[in-house]
Parts: structure tokens; C-alpha cells; sequence
């Protein structure tokens, strides 16, 4: 995936405020704290695009960044978004603003006419906890394709990143799905080109 440019397009908080361009749109979604801002940071290799915070639950809407816009020599509707959507699940939040939020991302990802792919970004250190089934669950119902983002993979050896591939594996199957599996470390920069290639074969 080769980036032009990149710039914050808009937070969208609503259904409503979403854009209506139709440029293609590569979803992130995740538990809070999971690294999706560092994520989408390391992948266009900007350092503050999106904001990263030791606060889970930063991120309160559908926050869309555009890469490379059209230019003035380079007319028509170039470009796609990655989306950054809000932390699945965050604890310190209302309940309503929980149940808002989770309608608002079940919407998105199964209607959302625009949308090529959903990236689920899941910590590698850990087994995958009842919020991340449930995601699981709620994007089941996606008509397009998702892709499963091991994250923060430079804390584990070699073997356990083979382990925690395995185990993730296994735990779809037995939720009777099969996912393409990516393992990635923001802070190395490790399978950014990877995501990278799925976005170009999917535009």
C-alpha cells in the first residue's frame, strides 16, 4: 500500500454525520485499549494521526482518516478511508452511550454500503475475552470480508506467537468460522505490510 498522503477527514458520531462520498472504507475495530490508534499510526507511518491514550476509550465516534486525497493535478474521487471505530465495550462510559455505540458499529459493518473490509484487532497476550466473542457475533452478520489483527506481538517469543496463531484458529473453528489471520507489532512496524496488501487487493 503505497501513501500518498493522509489526513483526519472527520469524527462521526451518528449514523447521520457519516460520509456520503463513497469513497471504499477499511473498518478497525476492536476491544478498548487493544492499540487501534497505535495500529492505524504504524500502518501510515505517521506518528500522531490517530490519537493513542493510556485511557481506554478514547476514541468516541467513527473517526475517518483519508488517504491520498486527490491533488489539484489529479481530479476525480481518489482516495479510500480507514475508519477507526470506537472502543468495543468500554467500561466507563453510560450504559446508554454503550448500547449506542454498539448499534451504531452493528450498523456499520452490516450496511455500510462503502465498506470493503473489517479489521478485528485482538491482543495477542491475552485469550480472547467474552467482549471480543461477542464482537465476533456482531460482525458475523458483515457481508464483507474481516480480517483477524493479532496486536502488540512484540511481546511474545516466536513460540508463543506460533501458539496464540493456533489457539485463535482453533477458537473460530469452533465458532465455526475461518478468518485470515495477521500478527502484528505497531511499536516494530511488524505486519503492517501485510494489512497493507489486503487493502490494495480489496480496493
Amino acid at each position: 500500500m503505497k501513501i500518498r498522503s493522509v489526513e483526519f477527514a472527520r469524527a462521526a458520531p451518528t449514523w447521520a454525520a457519516l460520509p456520503d462520498d463513497g469513497r471504499p472504507e477499511f473498518a478497525f475495530v476492536g476491544r478498548s485499549n487493544v492499540g487501534k490508534s497505535s495500529l492505524l499510526n504504524a500502518l501510515v507511518g505517521r506518528k500522531h494521526l490517530a490519537r493513542t491514550s493510556g485511557t481506554p476509550g478514547k476514541t468516541q465516534a467513527l473517526n475517518y482518516y483519508l488517504v491520498n486525497a486527490p491533488t489539484a493535478d489529479r481530479g476525480g474521487l481518489e482516495g479510500f478511508y480507514l475508519v477507526d471505530l470506537p472502543g468495543f465495550g468500554y467500561a466507563k462510559v453510560s450504559q446508554q452511550q454503550r448500547a449506542a455505540w454498539q448499534r451504531l458499529i452493528g450498523r456499520y459493518v452490516t450496511e455500510r454500503a462503502p465498506l470493503r473490509a473489517v479489521f478485528h484487532l485482538i491482543d495477542s497476550r491475552h485469550e480472547p475475552a467474552k467482549l471480543d466473542e461477542e464482537l465476533f457475533e456482531l460482525l458475523r452478520g458483515s457481508p464483507v470480508p474481516r480480517i483477524a489483527v493479532l496486536t502488540k506481538a512484540d511481546k511474545l517469543s516466536k513460540n508463543q506467537r506460533r501458539s496464540r496463531e493456533a489457539h485463535l484458529k482453533r477458537y473460530l473453528a469452533a465458532r465455526g468460522q475461518d478468518l485470515p489471520i495477521v500478527l502484528t507489532s505497531a511499536e516494530k512496524r511488524e505486519g503492517m505490510e501485510e494489512v497493507g496488501r489486503w487493502i490494495d487487493t480489496l480496493l
